[in-house]
């Protein structure tokens, strides 16, 4: 089972700041969509490198997130694909999933 995205990172950092934490989950909302998208186009058209680099990118989001074992899984992943392997990729895209249904309520 994929663990569930939070924000007690971005409460942690933002403190009694809540302008700082909208603007950090406005960020989220905003980049991940199309973070995502650029995932699956480099997945399609069989850019390994190129989904190498935004595994990369992504992983930063499940950190903030609280995700530490999807994170795991996204720094085995990026290194899957840059040996030419793409075994974890059906769990990555469960996270992927995950965190875009979070953040529709946040």
């Amino acid at each position: 089972m994929i663990e569930q995205p939070n924000l007690n990172y971005v409460d942690e950092l933002a403190g009694d700041d809540i302008e700082f934490r909208n603007q950090f989950i406005t960020i989220i909302k905003d980049e991940f969509p199309l973070e995502k998208e650029e995932y699956h186009g480099h997945v399609t058209n069989n850019r390994v490198k190129a989904t190498a680099e935004i595994v990369h990118k992504l992983k930063h989001k499940f950190n903030i997130l609280g995700m530490e074992n999807s994170y795991k899984l996204a720094v085995a992943y990026e290194m899957e694909l840059l040996d030419g392997k793409n075994g974890s990729e059906s769990k990555f895209n469960e996270v992927l999933e995950t965190i875009e249904e979070y953040i529709k309520t946040i």
